[in-house]
């Protein structure tokens, strides 16, 4: 069976791997399948890796392309995710609709997980600088649990080790036990869109591109919504 490398951003993984399944079922062409943050997957390609199909945040996507390396022509917008506020399944959500039931809700929290902004996903490293406009760094340095993935926040919460944890949404949906309060109340929500295209370098374009429609198929959909993405 013919492989199509594919480059794509962690949070994903979910959705991914499952219609890349079914694509492989249907057209007859295996994924080979590259998870990772977006700062990691910035210096992979950064560094001359190549694919055939790459999925990452919109405004990474149109860098690549204005710098000739993707095809024209083949980006699609795939899903959003947000940064949500996890809690415990069967617990009782916490005030979180303005900024500041937000803010009293985590001044209030013994523990909160929260991304790793050192590893760097865009979660974390939004999630810092969130905090230290709201002159709150210090409250999370205190309670703050840091964590590699945003699985691992999640899980952090569903075990009872943390109060409420703070990720993106497409990586709290695959951990049992754990499920989604609401996004970031406004102002500060924060909500991404990942776009898929076609390497300039892919040696089987066409079934490349044909990833991406299924990607963006009707019958995607609830796959998409499973895993905590909305659709574009």
């Amino acid at each position: 069976m013919a492989t199509l490398k594919v480059l794509c951003a962690r949070s994903m993984h979910v959705a991914v791997e499952a219609i890349a399944d079914g694509f492989a079922q249907s057209e007859g062409w295996r994924s080979d399948l590259h998870f990772g943050t977006v700062g990691a997957l910035q210096k992979r390609l950064d560094d001359g890796e190549a694919a055939d199909v790459v999925i990452l945040a919109t405004t990474m996507v149109a860098q690549l392309y204005h710098a000739g390396t993707l095809r024209p022509g083949t980006r699609r917008d795939v899903a959003r995710t947000f940064i949500a506020i996890c809690i415990r399944e069967g617990t009782e959500p916490p005030p979180i609709a303005t900024l500041a039931e937000f803010e009293a809700t985590l001044q209030a929290a013994p523990a909160v997980a929260i991304s790793d902004p050192a590893v760097g996903g865009s979660a974390g490293i939004y999630l810092a600088r969130l905090f230290e406009a709201m002159k709150l760094a210090d409250v999370i340095a205190a309670k703050g649990m840091l964590q590699p993935t945003g699985a691992e926040v999640a899980r952090r919460v569903a075990e009872g080790a943390a109060a409420f944890g703070l990720t993106l949404s497409g990586e709290i949906a695959g951990v049992p036990g754990a499920v989604i309060a609401g996004p970031l109340p406004p102002p500060i929500g924060n909500e991404t869109t990942y776009t898929a295209a076609v390497m300039a370098s892919s040696a089987a374009p066409e079934a490349a591109q044909a990833f991406i429609e299924a990607l963006c198929a009707k019958s995607a959909e609830p796959i998409w919504t499973k895993a905590g993405f909305q659709v574009p």
